[in-house]
Parts: C-alpha cells; sequence; structure tokens
C-alpha cells in the first residue's frame, strides 16, 4: 500500500526503512530537505492515490495540531490520518472530531521501540474506528515485531495514546528502580564489581528485561557513569499519567515518585539519573547531558 509519512527524525526515519523493507510505498515528507522525499505536505497528498493514509511523527502539542490543520484542508472525504506520536488522548478526541466533520477517518497510534525498532519492530497501540484502523492494517503488521505480540487495537479513539501513556509511566517506575538499586551497590565497600552484578541479573532472575540488558550496555561504554551529569528530563507523558490517576482516583505511588525524582534531578547532580539518563539514551536516543 501506500503512506505518506510526515516526520522523519529518529522515529519517523527507521519506521520509513522498516515499511519500505515490507514492500510497501512511502513517500516521507519533513522540515530537513536532506532527508525529505518530497518538499511540501501538498506535494505529500499529491502523490499518493486517494483513498489516502497520511501517518503523522512530529512533536505533540502545537507541532501536531499545525500538521493535522492543514492536512484537513489538503485530504478529501474517505482519507485517513494517524498521529504515532506521543500526543495526549485529549488531543486525539479533539483531532478526530475536527477531521471526522470532513469526512476524514482518525487513528491514534502508541508507538514504542525507540531507535531499536528499525531491527526488532515497534509495539502499536492503537485507538480508533475499526474501519479506519483495517486502512492502516498493513502498514500497522509492517511496523510490529516478528510474532503473536507487540500490536493491540486498544480501544476507542484516545486508548492508543492513553495505554502508551500508562506504558511509559510503567517505564519510569522501572527505570528509578534501577537506578536505586544501582547507586546504593556503588556506596557499599563490599561490591567491586557493580557492573558484573548487574550483568548477573541478565540471565534466571525476575528482574532481568530488556532495560537490565540496556543498562549493562550503558555500564560496558562508562562504567561508574562518571561522563553523565545526572540530570534526567521527562517527556511529559509520566506527568500526564500521574494527572489520570489524579482524575480517576487510582493510586500510584512508584510512578509518581519515579517522575518527582526527575525533578529533583535538577537541582542536584544526582547518581540515580545518571542511569536513568544512561537508559534513555540507549532505548531512545535521547539527548544527555556531559559534564
Amino acid at each position: 500500500m501506500q503512506l505518506g509519512l510526515i516526520g522523519l527524525g529518529k522515529m519517523g526515519g527507521n519506521m520509513r526503512e522498516r515499511i519500505r523493507r515490507a514492500g510497501h510505498t512511502v513517500v516521507g515528507y519533513d522540515r530537513n530537505p536532506e532527508v525529505s522525499d518530497v518538499a511540501s505536505l501538498s506535494e505529500l497528498v499529491e502523490k499518493l492515490e486517494a483513498p489516502r493514509v497520511v501517518w503523522v511523527m512530529v512533536p505533540a502539542g502545537a507541532a501536531t495540531q499545525s500538521v493535522v490543520d492543514e492536512l484537513g484542508d489538503l485530504l478529501e472525504a474517505g482519507d485517513t490520518v494517524v498521529d504515532g506520536g506521543n500526543s495526549r488522548w485529549t488531543d486525539d478526541e479533539k483531532h478526530a472530531e475536527e477531521l471526522g466533520a470532513k469526512g476524514i477517518g482518525f487513528v491514534d497510534a502508541g508507538v514504542s521501540g525507540g531507535v531499536w525498532g528499525l531491527q526488532n519492530g515497534y509495539a502499536l497501540m492503537v485507538g480508533g474506528d475499526a474501519e479506519h484502523i483495517a486502512r492502516v492494517q498493513p502498514v500497522f503488521d509492517a511496523l510490529k515485531p516478528e510474532g503473536p505480540y507487540g500490536y493491540v487495537h486498544a480501544g476507542k479513539v484516545g486508548a492508543g495514546h492513553f495505554s502508551k501513556m500508562v506504558h511509559n509511566g510503567i517505564e519510569y517506575a522501572m527505570m528509578q528502580a534501577y537506578a536505586e538499586g544501582w547507586e546504593l551497590l556503588e556506596k557499599v565497600d563490599s561490591v567491586t564489581d557493580v557492573r558484573e552484578v548487574f550483568r548477573s541479573w541478565q540471565e534466571g532472575t525476575v528482574i532481568r528485561s530488556w532495560l537490565l540488558d540496556l543498562a549493562v550496555n550503558a555500564l560496558d561504554e562508562d562504567e561508574h557513569l562518571d561522563k553523565l551529569r545526572g540530570y534526567a528530563q521527562d517527556s511529559g507523558e509520566g506527568r500526564w499519567t500521574v494527572e489520570a490517576a489524579i482524575d480517576h482516583a487510582v493510586p500510584l505511588p512508584a510512578i509518581t515518585a519515579s517522575l518527582f525524582a526527575r525533578f529533583a534531578s535538577r537541582q542536584d547532580d544526582s547518581p540515580q539519573m545518571k542511569m536513568i539518563a544512561a537508559l534513555r539514551n540507549q532505548f531512545g536516543g535521547h539527548a544527555v547531558e556531559s559534564k
């Protein structure tokens, strides 16, 4: 099938390649002309045969709203827009209503996989009407990991991004637990090889995970994380997860504490945040701050 893909950064560029490897045609647009296939959104739409499917991979908020507004003017009834960024689920409801008034379908897709997605595939959590999702299904099948898992139609519009938001909240808490354990091991005199302790946990333990593997990768590159400043950003989804928990009276003490720990990292050079920063860089290519 044909797909228009807007936003060819670290995620979008690799997604374009994975979809093409599956035999589909991708027309990509990015503000960077060096990676873009076309010069404008209007040219992208012109190159696609109706009914069109256009996937948006740009930052959440104003950038996504601007692209959705422009696509609303360029596309026709029967076309479909997929928001694969990290938009807030309430924005999905707004975009679906705006595009739906013009007969344009809307699907929200939470995408997880980071810089490793090209090789391993992307976990996909999607929301929207079944008829709209069916139009995009060949692309979902191309992006997902091999095997029966890694894709779910989570529910109505907004359900995909809400699920991805909760996924990221859990990710916050898991990374915080590894970081706290690492700092404690580093503090005691009796443990002389913390990196190898972490490596020993990779097999046969109940805490083994891909995040643990990435932690070992980071420690192999910088054994005591001396090159990093203990500062970690938050993507916004951790905050939204806590806000949703408050709205629904659901206690999330671990996720909330991990979010506050990131706030604390901006006040001091936190050892725990060195590990958080290293993990975020490993799985998502997120920027780190060096000393």
